[in-house]
């Protein structure tokens, strides 16, 4: 059998990871007709068909799994002893993959990317921004962005910008013109209230706490939605109440544009974590971010 060049193994290992020709073309950089074309050649030299394709999924044939079970973990050792040289210069690189909440991208992660590649001038950094929990490291990434509560017990975790963040119950001075404003959570179930639904389906109940008690309110509304920026702009156009993030709001409320109530029933909470996987060593860029990250929150 003929040589079997690293660039064909690297593009199988890029379509098996991401089960989608489109997708491992974006991370490689080519087109889904150009990867194709080379998965083809590569099975033709080996004389196995590594994958089974249709229209809507890709998946591993018994002797893709094999391929992969034994390859992949070469590669790897080759990428670690690669990045093992970023020792060696005086400033890092590479792409640092993070999948993170929308609200915490938008709020802490753009922010704190944006200063580091400008003093990383070397390194990359990729956001996913998504609302529904992923496994990091079997969909690739370096690592995530999330409230502690719902990271996995073998990450290790670390504060990413504000030890404490609120939640704010707004609307607009019109709304509160034509509707009472709430003096407890209960007096929400009367008030026409935006809605958020998760990314599994679920409605989000509003959540409360006061003096040690904690209080969810399953409200009503006209509107439903999926993203806190849009939550902000239906408010502000008076559909009815929302209940975001304080921070996303700060310039609405000392404008007058928005008006909260209820603020002694929102307390700070803690806020969004960095975290990554335990297990694994960690990529040169990965650990001059948690450096970076670190040193601002001293």
């Amino acid at each position: 059998m003929a040589r079997v060049e690293p660039a064909a193994l690297t593009t199988f290992l890029a379509i098996a990871k991401q089960r989608s020709f489109r997708r491992a073309a974006a991370e490689l950089g080519v087109t889904p007709s150009a990867l194709s074309h080379s998965l083809r050649a590569l099975e033709t030299q080996l004389g196995v068909r590594l994958l089974n394709r249709t229209t809507r999924s890709v998946s591993l044939t018994e002797a893709g799994e094999r391929l992969l079970a034994r390859v992949g973990p070469a590669f790897r050792d080759i990428d670690e002893a690669l990045d093992e040289l970023n020792v060696f210069r005086d400033r890092p690189s590479g792409t640092l993959r993070i999948n993170a909440a929308r609200a915490a991208t938008r709020l802490n992660l753009i922010p704190i990317a944006a200063r580091f590649l400008a003093a990383h001038p070397e390194a990359r950094i990729e956001l996913v921004s998504e609302e529904a929990l992923v496994d990091v490291v079997a969909a690739g990434f370096d690592a995530g962005v999330r409230f502690g509560e719902t990271i996995a017990a073998d990450m290790v975790a670390t504060p990413l910008g504000p030890a404490r963040h609120a939640f704010a119950v707004v609307g607009t001075p019109s709304f509160f013109e034509r509707h009472p404003r709430p003096q407890t959570p209960h007096e929400l179930r009367g008030l026409p209230c935006i809605r958020f639904r998760f990314a599994s389906g679920g409605l989000y109940r509003w959540e409360f706490e006061r003096d040690g008690a904690e209080l969810s309110v399953e409200v009503d509304g006209p509107l439903t939605l999926s993203d806190i920026d849009l939550m902000v702009d239906a408010a502000l156009s008076g559909v009815g109440l929302a209940y975001v993030f304080e921070q996303a709001v700060r310039e609405q409320l000392a404008s007058g544009q928005l008006v909260r109530v209820l603020e002694d029933w929102c307390p700070p909470y803690p806020g969004f974590f960095l975290y990554y996987p335990s297990r694994q060593r960690q990529p040169a860029v990965l650990r001059a971010f948690l450096d970076f990250v670190r040193a601002e929150a001293d």
